[in-house]
């Protein structure tokens, strides 16, 4: 029992000690004993001469205090010295507020600029995951081809050297860039970066460090499967080496794959032939193309109906500058897909047949192109249509030209 009793008095007399060692404590404590010192001792030398009664004392210290500006003259050597005694204090205690405050203000802007403060206020924003040498090149590219993005709506999520990303984020078009630093396989520093809330996510094959291409396509799958946890209903493409990686990712729910060693073996391949192959491509995808591939959005009334009515009122429209080449279908998200294909198979009262769709739901691949399907190909939701036409034409729902 005595032992306990001791413990309690040692644990008191610590949280005592922690708490006088405390500047706020001691300013608190400390400050008020000083202030009513002033006052009492003012109001003792200089009653009757300067100062009337105490409340008057109180008032001209307080506001003296505050304001800097002394309402009295005192006219003994106490009543002088308290006075003066008391205005250096303020002013030590006031710089020493300020600084504070500024010290605040700069860690907190040292912290944002260094990507370790948790972002506010965002929401629909899109995530870039991963760093390369040439990110302010990819950076313009992704503003191109999303013109309803903005750079303060763009999220970097990498552990690149500090003096990189200050140098993009010097650059005029990319001042208001947010940036969160650390693993963006990471759940929390994914959650600073409010993946519960943004729209899309690009993870590139990550360049920061001196990593194989193994270790680096482990870390997007890593990547791709952590984001989805946290927001399964994000649209995340995700950068490959090895196409090895491709099924991990389907797992994964990825909505787009980019297999980069496939997509430039290709075009060497297609450059090899001598037929100008990888200058048509280049004028279809690029960004400074005045025509190229585009991605919309078919119009409700021909869900239901076939490929082949949707070709002919296409042709019939008038529009010589644009020409449906094929579709593009399970676009969107997958968790979107699977809540769609629920809804509609609710609707179904053959239990076989919604366990069959459930299934085939499960099997879908996202995006897949159709090129010049048959005409009596079914249209349905989820599908959009490919056309090769002049930019700056109508853009989809989800804001793709």
């Amino acid at each position: 029992m005595a032992h306990k009793k001791g413990a309690r008095r040692k644990k008191f007399k610590k949280r005592v000690s922690e708490l006088w060692h405390s500047n706020a404590v001691r300013f608190g404590i400390l400050l008020p004993l000083f202030f009513l010192f002033t006052v009492y001792t003012a109001y003792y030398y200089e009653r009757g001469k300067s100062i009337y009664s105490i409340g008057d004392s109180y008032w001209y210290f307080l506001f003296a205090f505050v304001t800097g500006v002394v309402r009295f003259s005192p006219t003994t050597f106490v009543g002088r010295a308290i006075t003066l005694l008391s205005s250096v204090v303020r002013i030590c205690l006031y710089g020493t507020v300020l600084a504070k405050v500024s010290s605040v203000f700069i860690n907190s802007q040292n912290q944002k600029e260094r990507g370790l403060a948790k972002l506010n206020n965002l929401t629909k924003h899109f995530l870039l995951c991963g760093w390369k040498s040439d990110m302010d090149k990819i950076l313009q590219a992704v503003l191109s081809a999303s013109p309803d993005l903005t750079p303060d709506q763009i999220v970097l999520v990498n552990e690149a050297p500090p003096e990189q990303i200050a140098q993009i984020r010097s650059q005029p078009d990319f001042k208001e860039l947010n940036y969160v630093a650390g693993d963006f396989t990471n759940e929390e520093v994914l959650k600073k970066a409010l993946i519960k809330s943004a729209e899309r996510v690009l993870i590139i094959s990550d360049e920061s460090k001196n990593s194989t291409q193994l270790e680096i396509d482990s870390r997007t799958v890593l990547a791709v499967l952590a984001i989805k946890n946290l927001n399964p209903s994000i649209y995340v493409a995700a950068e490959i080496y090895d196409s090895k990686f491709e099924n991990h990712l389907n797992l994964a729910h990825c909505d787009e794959i980019i297999l980069t060693t496939e997509y430039e073996h290709n075009l060497l391949a297609t450059a090899s032939s001598g037929k100008g192959f990888s200058n048509v491509i280049r004028a279809m995808i690029g960004t400074d193309s005045k025509a190229g591939v585009t991605i919309e959005q078919i119009p409700y009334k021909f869900y239901g109906k076939t490929y082949g009515d949707f070709a002919k009122e296409m042709s019939e429209s008038g529009d010589k500058k644009s020409m449906l080449v094929g579709l593009l279908l399970n676009t969107g998200n997958f968790q979107r897909r699977r809540r769609d294909a629920i809804r509609e198979a609710h609707k179904n009262p053959n239990v076989e047949k919604v366990i069959d769709n459930l299934m085939k739901v499960k099997t879908l691949k996202s995006n897949e192109p159709v090129l010049l399907p048959d005409d009596d190909f079914a249209l349905r939701y989820g599908m959009k249509a490919i056309f090769i036409k002049v930019k700056g034409g109508s853009k989809d729902e989800d804001g793709n030209k």
